[in-house]
């Protein structure tokens, strides 16, 4: 069963790099796609025509790693499928027919429409493409939030063993966890393609190229940035302690190595977990989990004692993934204060500093976001359906630890080619830069609605750039 968690970790936590990728510079399509339409600037187009690439690749990339999962849930996990089957299948459905197929009705037109559509018909596609992707990662974090928290189902007795069955649809998309765990997941989602976009123009403006569609691009991408990072460790940080507190309290322990129920209780900075002894060291802040959990310091917060043993996590692990994350999260808001301290300056385009830790800050944002996954999906163990079914019951009872292993290992070599693949082919994309602006004129000659492009016939000249 170990080498199931550690297969579906690897290709779980592998795909991950991709979605939150594609809404963040989605995001940052539809701005730019906003402003062609609205300015008519060719820079506008230029920058869409750049950065559409890109986010080909990042689709693809996703699209390839998501399908593994699905399959695995088949091979290494059947009990687990058997069990949620009548919900998650559900959700997974919806998914599928709601978002995915929004996604790829409208991908042809955002891929290839830079040289027959107008700036109108272009933004669009773009848009439909950028909201079926925040569609579909709703509808896969309500799957996961309800896993997280249940709602909305009993347990029945099927033919092979019991099962969960829905009995109230809109209790299990609105489980308690979904919102806040919707709201953090996508806000992190703009700030790691915001800091993609500027840790791009950094890399330009350090190396003299393209500047000024650089500084464009910075203008844009830094005061999104620095908004959501503010908002995401004062707002949607604070609610997912909230709820957190509420429905999984021995996974809050976990993560703040709380031993005995107390009020007033500490918020760690980084520490470790000594847990034969069962106590925790490091640097805290007093009272502040209490704060964050019930805005108050008298809000008394569950220990770990006040649980049995055998519902721990991996505590420690838990530990130090959360401390990651509310660290980085910590650090992207000096970030955010440092670009508006040298913006005030006038001297943000010219400070190296201040460009070579943006060029590294996407780095930071994206692992930030693995920690946060990884605090999630560990702090929520022994559980795969949190109180319901353990994770040791829920894999397929007839696979040999030796298909696991040679599975594994085949996962292992694909996708660390399949990386340097994509780090090669998304080096090579940014090393070529954005391509020349087009002509303003023949983008205004490009059709603009639908009933444009039925009445027109391809021509040659109609191409653009």
């Amino acid at each position: 069963m170990i080498l199931d968690r550690i297969q579906f970790g690897l290709t779980a936590s592998f795909h991950f790099i991709f979605p939150p990728l594609s809404l963040g510079v989605g995001l940052m399509l539809m701005i730019f796609g906003i402003q062609s339409v609205r300015t008519k600037d060719p820079k506008w187009r230029q920058l869409s025509m750049f950065w559409v690439r890109i986010y080909g690749l990042i689709f693809a990339m996703g699209v390839a790693t998501g399908i593994v999962m699905e399959f695995e849930f088949g091979t290494n996990w059947s009990v687990y499928s058997r069990y949620v089957g009548n919900v998650f299948g559900s959700l997974l459905a919806a998914e599928g027919i709601f978002a995915f197929m929004l996604e790829g009705g409208f991908l042809g037109l955002m891929l290839f429409g830079s040289s027959r559509l107008g700036n109108k018909m272009w933004l669009f596609a773009t848009s439909m493409v950028v909201i079926g992707a925040h569609f579909s990662a709703t509808w896969i974090i309500m799957a996961n939030s309800w896993m997280q928290t249940p709602r909305g189902y009993e347990i029945t007795q099927g033919p092979n063993g019991p099962m969960a069955v829905m009995t109230n649809f809109s209790e299990v998309v609105f489980t308690p966890s979904f919102i806040p765990r919707l709201l953090h997941v996508i806000v992190a989602s703009w700030m790691l393609g915001a800091a993609m976009v500027a840790s791009v123009s950094a890399w330009y403006l350090l190396k003299q190229r393209h500047v000024e569609i650089a500084k464009t691009m910075m203008r844009v991408s830094l005061p999104i940035f620095c908004v959501l990072a503010v908002l995401q460790v004062s707002v949607f940080g604070a609610q997912q302690a909230t709820v957190v507190a509420k429905e999984q309290p021995v996974k809050l322990a976990s993560m703040e190595g709380l031993w005995e129920t107390r009020d007033c209780a500490p918020l760690y900075l980084f520490g470790w977990v000594d847990t034969a002894n069962e106590t925790t060291s490091g640097v805290s802040i007093p009272c502040m989990l209490s704060i964050l959990v019930g805005f108050t310091p008298d809000t008394e917060i569950q220990g770990l004692n006040a649980f049995p043993d055998d519902e721990y996590p991996n505590i420690n692990l838990v530990f130090q993934v959360y401390h990651a994350m509310i660290d980085l999260g910590m650090l992207f808001v000096g970030v955010s204060a440092l670009v508006a301290f040298m913006a005030w300056r006038r001297k943000l385009f010219t400070s190296k500093l201040v460009l070579r830790i943006l060029v590294v800050n996407v780095g930071l944002v994206f692992a930030a976001i693995i920690a946060g996954w990884w605090t999630a999906e560990f702090g929520r163990q022994p559980w795969i359906v949190w109180d319901q079914l353990r994770t040791a019951d829920a894999a397929s009872p007839n696979l040999s630890m030796t298909t696991v292993a040679i599975s594994l290992t085949g996962f292992v070599i694909v996708y660390s080619v399949l990386l340097v693949v994509f780090f090669w082919l998304l080096n090579q994309k940014i090393q070529a830069g954005p391509p020349d602006p087009p002509d303003a004129e023949k983008i205004e000659s490009l059709p603009d609605s639908f009933g444009e492009i039925f009445a027109r016939k391809p021509r040659a000249s109609s191409r653009v750039g």
